[in-house]
C-alpha cells in the first residue's frame, strides 16, 4: 500500500505529491535542510542522489546527481527560490546535462513545498510542482516522474523510523 498520494493537473501543467508522516515539522524540514538526509531518499531506489552543492538559501544553489544500476548518472539541479524553515520550501527543479549544467532540452518546473502540523504526531508534506506547459508534465511522466518521485517519498517512513 502507498503512503503517497499523487495527484496529475493536466490541465493546469502541476503534479501535486502528498504524504503524511508521523514526525515533526522540524524533523520532516530535516530532510531537506540536511544533504546527507537528502540523498537517501531524493533518489528514487535504485537510483541514489548525491548532493554535490547544497545552499538552501534564498538565491542558493542545489546540485546533485543520480546513479543508476547500470552506473549511469543523471544530474539535477535547484535554483532557491525562498525558504521558510521548517514549513516551506519553494524551487526551480532543472535537469542538467553531463557538465552539470542546465540542460535546456528537458523541462523546468517551480517547486513548491509545504510542511504542515496535521496533529500532535503527524506532518503533512506537499510537493507541489508546476510546470510551464502540459506538454512538459507529460514529458516527464513519460520519463516515469511519478513512479521515481512516489519511490523517492516512500523511503523517508524508513528514514524518520530510524530517528
Amino acid at each position: 500500500m502507498s503512503t503517497v498520494d499523487i495527484t496529475k493537473d493536466l490541465e493546469n501543467a502541476t503534479l501535486i505529491v502528498t504524504s503524511v508522516f508521523a514526525a515533526s515539522p522540524d524533523r520532516v524540514w530535516r530532510l531537506w535542510a540536511d544533504p546527507r538526509q537528502l540523498e537517501r531518499w531524493w533518489g528514487p531506489d535504485p537510483y541514489p542522489a548525491t548532493v554535490v552543492d547544497h545552499d538552501l538559501r534564498p538565491g542558493g544553489h542545489v546540485s546533485y546527481y543520480m546513479t543508476g544500476p547500470e552506473g549511469d548518472q543523471h544530474k539535477g539541479y535547484w535554483c532557491v527560490m525562498e525558504v521558510e524553515p521548517p514549513r516551506r520550501l519553494v524551487f526551480e527543479d532543472g535537469f542538467a546535462d553531463a557538465t552539470g549544467e542546465p540542460d535546456d532540452d528537458l523541462p523546468l518546473s517551480r517547486a513548491e513545498v509545504t510542511i504542515e502540523i496535521v496533529d500532535e504526531v503527524h506532518t503533512r508534506m506537499t510537493i507541489e510542482s508546476v510546470y510551464d506547459t502540459t506538454a512538459d508534465l507529460e514529458q516527464v511522466l513519460a520519463m516515469g516522474m511519478e513512479e521515481g518521485i512516489r519511490t523517492a517519498v516512500e523511503q523517508i517512513h524508513a528514514l524518520l523510523a530510524e530517528g
